[in-house]
């Protein structure tokens, strides 16, 4: 039995445990902070001015067939995927993950909103290192660290 004076001390003593629910929030409960518009100082919208797009574009569309196999995903699209893959060092699937996720990367690839839905297949990528070769990958180096 505790005697009247330690249960007096015993009520005063705050919790040595906190615990909040584990529950997760609803998606209409979690604070989205995107309904304003995006910050102008992030960092890929601020790349996203400096890179030279239409150079690049001529560089990628110059190793394609302009006659043959699918039609193209838009050069602004892969160039920017590829520049996120490379500069953040992440697996294709993760890149792919990544931009389906967060609304500077899909601003940064050119998209005109945000979008759920995946841009493309992570295996663009392994078609992109068979039809373009390291001379294109070159030229998207020199142009992006240029302009970066």
């Amino acid at each position: 039995m505790v005697h009247e004076s330690e249960a007096t001390c015993l009520k005063k003593r705050a919790p040595m445990i906190r615990t909040q629910s584990s529950r997760q929030l609803s998606l209409a409960e979690f604070d989205w902070p995107f309904q304003t518009a995006l910050d102008e100082q992030d960092r890929w919208v601020k790349m996203s001015e400096c890179i030279p797009w239409d150079e690049l574009a001529e560089a990628y569309y110059k190793g394609l067939s302009g006659t043959q196999g699918r039609p193209t995903k838009d050069a602004r699209l892969v160039i920017g995927a590829v520049i996120i893959k490379h500069r953040l060092c992440l697996s294709d699937r993760e890149t792919v993950a990544q931009i389906q996720e967060n609304p500077y990367l899909q601003f940064f690839v050119g998209l005109p909103g945000y979008q759920m839905a995946i841009p493309f297949a992570p295996s663009l990528f392994v078609e992109i290192r068979k039809r373009l070769g390291q001379s294109v990958f070159d030229v998207f180096y020199d142009a992006v660290i240029a302009a970066v």
